[in-house]
């Protein structure tokens, strides 16, 4: 997990290569109006070619053709109103100066092209890397298993990632579809491969374990097993790392069997009213079994009839908030979309969680903080 709200990042590693990067950008221009300024003062006697020459060189390197574009129009305009003003029309000079900004900026334009192109060609290797890496850890999910439709969401928080640490699941088994939502504490290739553990006990377990709490025991032993080998994970996330997760079993009975580790308790939506389904003992994330000092606990058990909608997520969606610190309404969100719905004709899972999904971005204006999962399930 992440925290709710993240100031600005302060200067470090990153903020100085982004500095660096518009610097770059700004260099061309600088140049150009520098010629510029010199021209129109008494210091015109310097030789300004070379430098309004090299700015289309320049932009190549930090920007794509249109910013080459730019820096070549700006060094012609300037070049023009400089040979004008100083009535250099007609020198050698002046159109050896045109001539080598001419080439010049056709070699730029053609490099940034390929480069551009070059670094296409790699993101679209790396999204397709990633779609494989999610369907890996986070596989689609059936429209319907049993007497249940059931959909399910990811957002992930950096941009353009697909994946993080945000996992979600749902099987059909002889106990009953049995479903698991968690999420890691941490971020990066870590996070994805304590997600990739659990999710992987999960699918095993659920098919041999009856008891809903053995499921749970059998995810945090893949977690601990995963974070004991060396080099692994970081030693900082080793030793703070836990994952949260609410385990959820919906057997052919009006009930649905809920274990909660610390995660947020799901919603249950009936009649129009949204209510959080709070666990009977509040336990611990998983990777912190040390601070259960009781018995294990029990799963809880709550009604579960035809009609209801079971909204299980991640606090990536709840801590959500909007340019004022306003959090997401997600309660209240689910009742106003039923009311809505009363009136018309009931979307199905997948259209709800849509919805959310729309309300969720209007809210923080396209800018999570966190990553965010829904998965709802329809009796």
């Amino acid at each position: 997990m992440r925290v709710p709200f993240r100031p600005p990042s302060r200067p470090g590693a990153g903020g100085h290569q982004q500095v660096l990067y518009v610097l770059a950008e700004c260099l061309p221009f600088a140049i150009a109006l520098s010629v510029l300024i010199i021209e129109f003062t008494p210091a015109h006697v310097l030789y300004t070619g070379p430098l309004l020459v090299a700015t289309p060189a320049l932009a190549a390197v930090a920007m794509g053709p249109k910013g080459v574009l730019a820096a070549v129009a700006l060094a012609v305009a300037v070049s023009v109103t400089t040979a004008t003003y100083n009535g250099a029309w007609g020198s050698q000079q002046v159109y050896t100066n045109f001539l080598a900004l001419f080439l010049v900026s056709l070699a730029s334009l053609a490099t940034s092209s390929t480069v551009r192109k070059r670094r296409e060609d790699e993101l679209e290797q790396v999204r397709r890397i990633a779609v494989a890496a999610q369907e890996a850890v986070l596989r689609p999910v059936p429209v319907r298993l049993g007497s249940l439709r059931v959909a399910g969401m990811y957002l992930a928080a950096e941009t353009g990632a697909r994946i993080g640490g945000d996992l979600y699941e749902a099987v059909q088994t002889r106990y009953g579809v049995r479903v698991i939502v968690g999420d890691v504490r941490g971020k990066g290739l870590p996070a994805v491969r304590a997600a990739a553990a659990v999710l992987g006990a999960f699918r095993e377990a659920v098919h041999y374990e009856e008891e809903l709490t053995e499921v749970v025991n059998r995810c945090e032993a893949a977690l601990l097993r995963d974070a004991a080998v060396p080099g692994v994970i970081d030693p900082e996330a080793l030793v703070e790392g836990f994952v949260t997760v609410l385990v959820a079993q919906v057997p052919d009975g009006p009930v649905v069997e809920v274990v909660n580790r610390g995660h947020p308790p799901p919603l249950l939506l009936r009649d129009g009213r949204v209510r959080a389904l709070e666990p009977g003992c509040p336990l611990p994330p998983l990777g912190l079994a040390e601070f259960v000092t009781g018995p294990a606990g029990t799963a809880d058990s709550y009604s579960f009839a035809p009609g209801d909608r079971l909204l299980l997520y991640t606090d990536g969606v709840i801590e959500a908030r909007d340019a004022d610190g306003e959090f997401f309404a997600l309660p209240e969100a689910m009742e106003a979309m039923a009311a809505v719905d009363a009136v018309e004709e009931a979307p199905d899972a997948q259209e709800f969680l849509d919805r959310l999904h729309r309300g969720l971005l209007r809210h923080t204006r396209h800018r999570l903080a966190d990553d965010a999962a829904m998965f709802l399930v329809d009796r």
